[in-house]
């Protein structure tokens, strides 16, 4: 995941009980760390944290909502959004 300045946003603490092909998901209560935001202070950033406002209405994990591809989050202290670079795109459930 990227802020709209090309920082890497990173998540603080993923699922530590769901994976999906191996890697644990990410919810809607998960903060991300953003590293190498381009944005100047001059400007208001650099983005430093992340914090979702929108995610699965009806998927939970762990109690909270699960992060899918139109999920969104919003950048502090600029107020930008993250975008999406890969996303898993299907899930099988056993």
């Amino acid at each position: 995941m990227l802020c709209q300045h090309s920082g890497q946003a990173q998540p603080t603490t993923p699922d530590q009980r769901v994976t999906v092909s191996g890697n644990k998901i990410v919810t809607q209560s998960c903060p991300y760390t953003i590293s190498g935001c381009t944005l100047p202070t001059n400007a208001g950033g650099p983005c430093a944290t992340a914090t979702w406002t929108r995610a699965a209405t009806r998927v939970k994990a762990s109690g909270s909502p699960v992060l899918f591809q139109d999920s969104q989050a919003t950048c502090t202290p600029t107020g930008t959004g993250l975008t999406i670079v890969s996303p898993q795109h299907r899930v099988k459930v056993t």
